[in-house]
């Protein structure tokens, strides 16, 4: 019996561990697949974010780094596992940070970037810190990747799916500065669109935006990705009322194409360079599985 019982406690004890995953202790040089968590943002050390990683074998001085961010299930680890056979064959880095909802609970703390302390009824009162956004973890982050990797990339990119694709078409506008080479925002649920005078946060009026040159973002390399079946109205958790179904479309798929349509617009009206992309793949749903191959070819099919 008592044999039995040690079988059964180590039986126990491996289950409840994570066998996809080494948790690497902090400053421990990073390889291979694993997690680790982040609270190297001084602003934000009460609340840590767990990095996932995939890092190929190869020189990863030379890697180009990929941060993979998460759709509303904050399951991380499912969105690096993803990528992974990608990664290995291009050789690049997948960085896939978890937001979880203990501690960035909610659309506003993570799809709106905790820009205000309720996005979706932003004042001037409500406006956080911009040390406190969540948009700030990623610049630091990648420092403590390149840190504990070796790797000497002067940039990184983004892709971002669902929840993760409004963070990243937000981040776009919101941190221009940012090292972001490319950012795709894939299938995200509805936008921010850049116009003056919608306000916050369908448009920017009222909000930090609206005191950034419309160049500084319409610059960038912001590439929108949609499934061309990604167009379910009734698709779970999508958000809809009159003004936001009557302004952009009823699924992801018009969103998106309005999203595109209308800041190209904008950005023709105020004279402004529009590095902007569509990219609209054949046959694929809201899976963000079924994406990856497009999204990788446009990051590193050149490589």
């Amino acid at each position: 019996m008592r044999n039995f019982l040690i079988t059964l406690l180590i039986f126990i004890l491996m289950c409840s561990c994570d066998n996809n995953d080494v948790s690497s202790p902090d400053n421990e040089v990073l390889s291979g697949t694993g997690s680790f968590s982040y609270s190297g943002y001084a602003p934000l050390r009460e609340s840590p974010v767990r990095v996932f990683y995939f890092i190929p074998d190869g020189d990863v001085t030379q890697m180009p780094v990929l941060f993979v961010l998460h759709g509303a299930s904050r399951n991380g680890a499912d969105y690096r596992d993803a990528w992974t056979a990608t990664a290995k064959a291009y050789k690049a880095i997948i960085v896939a940070p978890e937001f979880s909802d203990n501690f960035y609970p909610g659309g506003s703390s993570y799809n709106l970037g905790n820009v205000f302390i309720n996005g979706n009824r932003p004042s001037a009162s409500t406006l956080n810190p911009r040390d406190q956004w969540t948009f700030s973890i990623l610049e630091p982050l990648f420092d403590e990747i390149k840190l504990r990797t070796g790797n000497r990339a002067d940039t990184y990119d983004i892709y971002g799916h669902s929840a993760g694709a409004q963070f990243a078409h937000r981040f776009v506008m919101f941190e221009p500065e940012a090292r972001a080479a490319r950012v795709i925002a894939a299938s995200s649920g509805w936008y921010t669109v850049p116009d003056r005078e919608v306000h916050f946060p369908y448009g920017i009026a009222e909000s930090p935006v609206s005191l950034i040159s419309p160049h500084d973002y319409f610059s960038r390399a912001l590439i929108l990705q949609i499934g061309e079946n990604d167009n379910n109205p009734d698709s779970a958790g999508l958000r809809h009322h009159t003004e936001l179904d009557a302004q952009q479309g009823t699924n992801r798929y018009e969103r998106a194409l309005y999203f595109f349509r209308i800041s190209d617009r904008i950005a023709t009206g105020l004279g402004s360079p529009f590095a902007w992309k569509l990219d609209i793949v054949p046959g694929a749903g809201h899976d963000f599985r079924q994406a990856i191959p497009s999204a990788a070819r446009i990051l590193y099919g050149d490589r």
